[in-house]
């Protein structure tokens, strides 16, 4: 089982650091430096709009078709015209809540207009993801990897032309951005469809009331979840540019410090994900072994991490100015929103397991504890401090809910207490903390965080190679 899970984890992940940072990095912010914090402030404002409910597009449905696609692919074929048809329900039911929520909000015109494309975009993704899990319920690993990258290919191939042409004006509009997104996520789907249609039975529309149904019952308390975990996670760059007096300025600046901290968060889920099904299974046989993998992954997840927060809160100026025309105001949000990668981390390895045993409930509590301090402290901060404010929010937040789940993950599961493994991250930590400030003012500070970090990590057997080598190997 962890031979499965560290093949397909090694090829996920190598063909999302191929694709996925070329697209963020090299064609999304370069639309934010050309368009300009206010226009790229406003469409991340009703991006996280836009995905705030995305789970309604969902709910439940491609968790529901891989895992028992797995078990009976005969009969699971036969529901993909049932649960198509339901998907176009669930868009209409989504549209009409989220333009509602927009209506409230106080926004219409142009950022209706827009958010109308963007919420297309969100049932293109999701549709894309039902697909995928088809690939993944049949074993077509390598396909799923391919259909997982193809969107965001697409979008450099084209995204490129547009942004780099001569044909092209200086001057460009958000919308064309969001377009040619709309475009890629598309033909995504339709290639998928393509290769998907000859494994199934004829994909004509089908509406089954009491299949739907089913599904709300079933998923319900899954989707919940989501939606709170989507609110705390989101929910501040529509604050900020709602409540804050130059608010769409201080959501593109938001935006900039944001877009590492997304990249990253797309690896960890790629993570989470993989876990997830290994969990499920293994809580089933024994705890031990789900003990084990969880000491492994935590150690090599978390070690990995607090290397990329020193780094990247050591040398923000300079990260930003690799990415970015106008840094400045950037620099304080990145610092803390990247302080809060560790915490979303712990929650990768925690909450997956909470939720691959079926504690929803405690998840559900954790997430409301999460949403109601993230809108409190953005209520207090985001006025007068603008987008750091919103960043010390998600650092807040993420810390709280990250500690609640570690805490009832040591007591459900009876995780031994052992000082040694808390010991051994506070020692890379002060470690790195007394490399960081002693070369403070060195031009390779960046080089000798990485190399120490690493060295302290093989040292204090946060990663050990025999353990994972003998994981791959005995596993069946």
């Amino acid at each position: 089982m962890q031979r499965i899970f560290f093949s397909n984890l090694i090829l996920m992940v190598l063909l999302n650091l191929l694709v996925k940072p070329i697209a963020l990095f090299g064609i999304d912010a370069t639309v934010q430096n050309r368009v300009g914090p206010e226009n790229y402030g406003l469409y991340f404002s009703l991006l996280n709009l836009s995905v705030l409910f995305n789970i309604l597009l969902d709910l439940g449905i491609n968790n529901f078709t891989t895992k028992n696609l797995a078990q009976d692919p005969e009969k699971i074929k036969k529901y993909f015209r049932k649960v198509f048809s339901f998907r176009l329900v669930l868009f209409s039911a989504y549209s009409i809540f989220t333009f509602s929520l927009a209506f409230f909000l106080g926004y219409s015109g142009k950022p209706f207009y827009l958010l109308s494309f963007l919420m297309l975009n969100q049932f293109l993704i999701l549709s894309i993801a039902y697909l995928r899990s088809h690939f993944a319920g049949f074993h077509f690993f390598k396909t799923d990897a391919l259909i997982s990258v193809l969107d965001r290919f697409l979008l450099i191939i084209i995204g490129g032309f547009w942004l780099f042409s001569s044909y092209t004006p200086e001057q460009i509009k958000i919308e064309d951005f969001i377009w040619i997104q709309t475009f890629c996520y598309a033909s995504t789907l339709i290639i998928g469809l393509c290769i998907l249609v000859k494994h199934l039975e004829r994909p004509y529309l089908q509406w089954d009331f009491s299949f739907g149904i089913s599904v709300i019952k079933k998923s319900w308390p899954y989707a919940l979840l989501i939606v709170l975990m989507n609110l705390y996670t989101r929910i501040d760059g529509v604050m900020l540019e709602r409540i804050h007096s130059n608010g769409a300025y201080e959501a593109g600046v938001y935006a900039q410090g944001f877009r590492l901290l997304d990249a990253l968060f797309m690896f960890g889920m790629i993570f989470a994900g993989l876990l997830f099904p290994i969990f499920s299974k293994q809580l089933k046989i024994s705890i031990a072994v789900v003990l084990d993998l969880v000491k492994t992954s935590a150690n090599l997840l978390l070690g990995g991490i607090v290397i990329i927060v020193f780094v990247t809160v050591c040398n923000a100026s300079l990260i930003l100015g690799w990415i970015y025309d106008d840094i400045q105001d950037a620099i304080g949000p990145f610092q803390f929103l990247m302080l809060g990668f560790f915490p979303i981390g712990m929650n990768f390895i925690f909450g997956t397991l909470l939720s691959a045993n079926g504690n929803l409930k405690i998840l559900n509590s954790i997430s409301i504890f999460g949403i109601i301090a993230n809108i409190s402290i953005n209520i207090i901060l985001i006025p007068e401090y603008g987008a750091l404010g919103a960043a010390i929010a998600t650092f807040t937040t993420q810390g709280l809910t990250a500690i609640a789940q570690f805490i009832y993950c040591i007591q459900k599961f009876k995780i031994p207490k052992k000082p040694n493994g808390i010991l051994k991250f506070l020692l890379l930590t002060t470690g790195l903390y007394a490399v960081s400030s002693f070369y403070a003012s060195s031009t390779y500070l960046m080089l000798i965080q990485i190399i120490s970090g690493l060295g302290l990590i093989f040292m204090l057997s946060l990663i050990d190679l025999k353990a994972i080598k003998k994981l791959i190997l005995t596993s069946k």
